[in-house]
């Protein structure tokens, strides 16, 4: 090329031969880029990524390309892909749509293709590739991607005036491709998950239920189902396609398929014994639902078939038929049958054989306690409950001892006390802690009902060291109770629960709180009638108190002997009030002499009364102060004599000048001594308190001159 353009004169001939060595190098470039293309895919045949390259090469030759997508989509494997593989299927799709062959794009084997895909989100993006509607794929739901797609093309016809009845015919086409793709939805998604796991039963039974109404469709599934599904390999349960199987026959008529489909589900080589046993199980349900009872016994006694020789239930080498009668579960069902259909002597032989190969659990012992009784078979009962305390330990045998417990009691109560009595020593034996508390306290209630108190006394003592601490509620549900009941109890009885209160907090080292308790329960305890409380907080006092705390103990007590003392001058002055009353209407009537004869009577049968009670209960005895009233209209013969009356003097001093001179006139007030009263506006009566003066030696003053003259003459 620099030639010809250095080369002025260059004819057409050169010219040519530049597009012809052009030409020739393109052809080499694209040559080059196959060629390594080829490399590439020799080497990994599955690598999505260079299918599309290589398809990208082949630009403008429609040929070549159909032919790349139909090998592209035909070799590369699913489970081998480099790449997402759904997008050849998609391109492959828009190719066709571009070049107007919508009908090859639509057709049959296409969808066949589709599915062919062994991954969901392929599937999906497939599905609407075929609609037409990949483009928004991210953006709307499968509804969404039909209304978009109706909808174009109803607005090209809409817009195209020229349009005629084929852009019709393409619209309903579009319409009923969708709906006939949205029919197949489901089962494609099915066959992409069976294609994944074949051993999947929960998509087995998924696709059974979408042949709904076609009942060959569902036998050819449930066939394909068991034949594909390998024990070892299922996921979920393999028996429940059996059972399924069979239930459908069932549904429609045909008990004996029925019958054949479960014989051939006892052979299969489950992984488990439950499932086998589940099989059995079901077939038995199914011959009670025809009211065929012996033929379920039957299958029963086949299932429990003891084999040739010994095998034990946890061998996995060994076939889960051979283990088979060892399963709970068949067993079980087994003496439910023959409860209900069998005779006493053959159930009982069931639940023996069921104890003796040592499979049952507590609830089966506890199932053939409750059959003996209901047979009337008591002591049997309580044999068939000692075999299973034998098999088990704590705390499984906990349900068992509780049944045997209650029903041997609610039989004989106390008619067979140390019977009773040796079943709880043996139940509290090995009893656990947490399981404790409620045998101890059923063992309490025993005694107390039919036995001694010291041996209920004894039972509650030992449980306090056996429950468990958790079952102890402890301080604080202890002082709730005792603060309910110092609320709820009367007087005489609240001060002894306020006293053992106290004691209990003195133990715990709650001094102060026991304090608080003493000064609480003082509000209603008189000092001259509970003198045991006072003393007993005076000893509280004197180990843990000071003297302090000593004076506010007796300062309380003064307040609350003041408080009685008003209250009782207030009653004895009320009663006066009333006699006294009573006595002026007597005499006013002529009857005055012998009122107070009868008062005076009163008086005297009084004072005999409390010389003959004991010392002691007299210090305690409530005494009453004689209430003193003036009135001009009352004379001194009219006073009422208390013979329980008690002399507050105001000193000693009163005392003597009283027994020297008891008629000194009242008018001589100046003298030491002498008492006087006065009554005031409301009539109440207020004794003056006397003071009396001495002298004071002058050597006291010193120099100083005394100002009283009698003092200095004594001075």
């Amino acid at each position: 090329m620099k030639e010809v353009a250095k080369n002025e004169g260059a004819t057409e001939e050169d010219d040519i031969d530049v597009e012809l060595r052009l030409s020739r190098f393109e052809y080499l470039m694209e040559r080059r880029l196959q060629l390594l293309n080829c490399v590439l895919l020799r080497q990994n045949p599955h690598n999505v990524h260079e299918w599309h390259k290589r398809v990208n090469l082949y630009e403008d030759k429609p040929t070549e390309i159909i032919n790349t997508y139909t090998e592209a989509v035909q070799t590369v494997q699913p489970k081998l892909a480099v790449g997402k593989q759904h997008t050849l299927w998609v391109e492959f799709a828009k190719f066709y749509e571009s070049n107007g062959q919508i009908h090859l794009r639509n057709s049959l084997a296409f969808v066949n293709l589709l599915a062919s895909i062994v991954s969901l989100p392929p599937l999906v993006i497939g599905l609407l590739a075929f609609v037409g509607a990949a483009e928004p794929f991210c953006e709307a739901s499968f509804a969404q991607f039909e209304e978009l797609s109706l909808n174009k093309r109803m607005k090209e016809v809409a817009k195209n005036e020229g349009a005629t009845e084929e852009y019709d015919i393409d619209v309903e086409l579009r319409l009923s491709r969708f709906e006939y793709l949205m029919e197949r939805r489901l089962q494609l998604l099915n066959c992409v998950l069976l294609r994944q796991n074949p051993h999947n039963v929960h998509e087995w039974h998924k696709r059974v239920n979408l042949y709904e109404d076609k009942p060959t469709e569902i036998i050819n599934t449930y066939t394909e189902a068991v034949q594909t599904v390998q024990p070892k390999l299922a996921v979920g349960k393999q028996h429940t396609l059996w059972v399924e199987f069979a239930k459908f026959y069932e549904s429609n008529g045909q008990v004996e398929d029925a019958r054949v489909v479960f014989e051939r589900g006892t052979e299969v080589e489950y992984v488990k014994v439950e499932d086998l046993a589940a099989v059995w199980c079901e077939w038995a349900e199914m011959e009670l639902r025809q009211q065929q009872f012996e033929a379920a016994l039957r299958l029963m006694q086949r299932a429990t078939a003891m084999p040739k020789r010994k095998v034990a239930y946890h061998d996995d080498s060994e076939t889960v038929q051979s283990r088979l009668h060892r399963s709970l579960k068949v067993w079980s069902m087994y003496a439910v049958l023959e409860e209900s259909f069998g005779t006493f002597k053959t159930c009982k032989a069931v639940y023996e054989r069921i104890i003796d190969l040592k499979i049952c659990t507590p609830q089966v012992i506890i199932n053939y306690g409750m059959f003996l009784e209901e047979h009337n078979y008591f002591e049997e009962a309580y044999r068939a409950y000692e075999k299973g305390i034998a098999l088990f330990k704590w705390p499984n045998v906990y349900d068992i001892w509780n049944s045997y417990l209650s029903k041997f009691l609610a039989r004989y109560g106390g008619t067979k006390l140390e019977r009773a009595r040796d079943l709880f020593e043996q139940c509290l034996d090995q009893c656990p802690a947490e399981h404790a508390k409620y045998f101890y306290l059923l063992y309490a209630k025993l005694e107390e009902e039919h036995g001694l108190a010291r041996h209920a006394m004894s039972v509650y003592d030992r449980a306090t060291s056996a429950v468990k601490e958790e079952e102890m509620f402890g301080l604080p549900r202890t002082r709730e109770i005792y603060e309910k009941a110092i609320e709820a109890l009367p007087e005489q009885h609240m001060r002894h629960m306020c006293v053992k209160f106290a004691e209990l907090e003195t133990k715990l080292g709650e001094v102060d709180r026991a304090r608080a308790i003493y000064a609480h329960c003082s509000q209603v305890c008189d000092p001259r009638i509970t003198a045991d409380f006072w003393q007993t907080w005076k000893e509280f006092e004197v180990r843990h108190g000071n003297e302090d705390t000593m004076r506010e103990m007796l300062r309380i007590k003064r307040s609350i002997q003041a408080t009685y003392n008003t209250q009782v001058n207030m009653m004895a002055a009320q009663f006066v009030n009333t006699n006294t009353n009573g006595v002026a209407a007597d005499a006013g009537a002529g009857s005055g002499p012998d009122a107070m004869r009868l008062l005076e009577e009163k008086a005297r049968q009084a004072a005999a009364e409390a010389k003959q009670k004991p010392a002691e209960k007299a210090a305690s005895n409530i005494m009453f102060v004689r209430g003193e009233t003036q009135c001009g209209a009352k004379s001194k013969e009219n006073t009422v004599v208390n013979p329980d009356e008690i002399d507050f003097g105001d000193s000693e001093d009163d005392d003597d000048d009283e027994e020297e001179d008891p008629q000194q006139p009242s008018g001589d007030q100046d003298e030491a001594g002498q008492a006087t009263t006065k009554t005031d506006d409301e009539g109440l009566i207020m004794k003056k308190l006397r003071f009396e003066q001495k002298a004071i030696p002058a050597k006291v003053f010193g120099s100083l001159k005394p100002t009283n003259q009698s003092d200095s003459d004594e001075g």
